[in-house]
């Protein structure tokens, strides 16, 4: 059952509407295990620089990580945490809302993604709700029987999908989109700890065209790393290699105590 706490409280119904109803806010989305996490710092990092932009005002990280600790109890100490800052009221500050739900790992089963012209705006917030072309894109795609939906601009540049970063690899390094798109967490982390796998990053703008040019690609969000198998009927082939020093890389990130 999800644990739900508003400033480190459990919220009364009047509360938990107006946070239900008040949707202008941002987030991060993370895995914990034992009370903790990886690239805490990463998280903390994105919920500051976020405040700062939609609510003009600093984040104290020290009182998100309080709230989180309280809410992981023993009970939760291994779940997918959502962390929320939002204003439910012009006049006030904004809230911590914390959000436990039961752990989950990325499959790792390989994905097919069905391109479409859409790019979310501000993509480089997290934002709670989510766009709602992003979430009808998304499932359509799932209802066609496609795992997700790659986001493109009207051009044929690739962006991200509806819930990930994706990544290519040319047989030396990996190429992130350079596009309009969230720097997601384990992205970062694989930006971090991926050169001491021998896995170096590098951003330049990757077209629908260019696809069949790669030696295999990837997704990548809060629940980890899947390969992916094809993209608009082009099969892709899963690099086994390859693969597992991306893994590796990921599981090499430290968790960090909450």
């Amino acid at each position: 059952m999800p644990r739900v706490e508003i400033d480190g409280r459990t919220p009364d119904s009047d509360r938990l509407g107006a946070a239900l109803l008040n949707q202008y806010g941002h987030f991060t989305a993370m895995q914990v295990r034992g009370r903790r996490v990886r690239g805490l710092d990463l998280h903390l990092a994105r919920l500051a620089s976020a405040s700062a932009e939609l609510f003009g005002a600093g984040l104290d990280t020290d009182l998100v990580r309080r709230h989180l600790r309280h809410a992981l109890t023993e009970e939760y100490a291994d779940s997918a945490a959502r962390v929320q800052v939002l204003r439910l009221n012009p006049a006030d500050d904004p809230v911590i809302v914390v959000l436990l739900r039961p752990a989950v790992d990325m499959p790792r089963t390989p994905q097919r993604l069905r391109s479409v012209r859409y790019q979310r705006p501000l993509a480089h917030i997290k934002q709670v709700g989510g766009s709602f072309g992003q979430i009808y894109h998304g499932r359509a795609a799932e209802a066609d029987g496609y795992d997700d939906a790659l986001l493109t601009a009207g051009d044929g540049g690739i962006s991200e999908t509806t819930v990930a970063n994706i990544g290519f690899f040319d047989g030396s390094a990996i190429t992130w989109p350079a596009a309009p798109a969230l720097e997601g967490i384990t992205k970062q982390l694989l930006q971090r700890h991926g050169p001491d796998a021998g896995l170096a990053s590098q951003a330049r703008p990757v077209a629908l065209g260019d696809v069949a040019g790669y030696r295999a690609a990837f997704v990548a969000n809060s629940q980890g790393v899947a390969p992916v198998a094809e993209i608009d009927g082009l099969a892709l082939p899963v690099d086994e290699d390859f693969m597992a020093g991306l893994y590796g890389a990921y599981e090499s990130a430290p968790w960090d105590a909450i």
